[in-house]
């Protein structure tokens, strides 16, 4: 019992970083809300480096994540007739701070942290391996247009991700 309750004290300590971190990237973003995509980046920088892992097992270039996503706003804007010039670093972007009380995901957002929250069924930590396979799972979105633009394989990606979560250990 112990330990189940230190796994749900671990997760919710790496959910709010998780959290944090996605709306940083969507802030960034000139985005109201993470999206799926927020916390795929998000996953990226975890410390447990497992959500690197599964994207270097899979064949893919986790680096590559943050401007395949660019090109995915830029085409969605285009697409609506609007001419855009991609920029790497936002510099011009006027930093907002994160908006106060409950905490608000977009729909995608929303949608991976239900994932999650479904698949903690187990006593093992919350990984960015884990956030990997599920976004991988998601057949529509900024995120699978970014990750099939990088060339991904959306089943291997999944079976990657989670074949390095099974496999994670602390020490690794």
């Amino acid at each position: 019992m112990f330990n189940a309750i230190k796994s749900k004290l671990r997760d919710m300590g790496t959910i709010k970083q998780l959290c944090e971190r996605a709306e940083k990237h969507a802030l960034h973003d000139r985005q109201p809300e993470p999206g799926a995509e927020h916390f795929l980046l998000a996953a990226l920088e975890m410390e447990d480096g497992t959500a690197r892992r599964a994207f270097q097992a899979a064949g893919m270039d986790p680096d590559g994540l943050k401007a395949a996503i660019a090109q995915q706003y830029v085409a969605a804007l285009e697409s609506i007739g609007l001419a855009v010039e991609p920029t790497a670093d936002h510099h011009d972007a006027v930093a907002r701070p994160p908006a106060p009380g409950a905490y608000h995901a977009a729909p995608s957002g929303q949608d991976v942290m239900q994932a999650l929250a479904d698949s903690r069924n187990q006593h093992a930590p919350l990984l960015g391996a884990h956030v990997v396979a599920v976004v991988a799972a998601m057949p529509h979105g900024i995120a699978a247009r970014a990750l099939r633009g990088m060339g991904s394989d959306p089943v291997l990606l999944r079976t990657m991700a989670e074949e390095v979560a099974a496999s994670y250990s602390p020490a690794t």
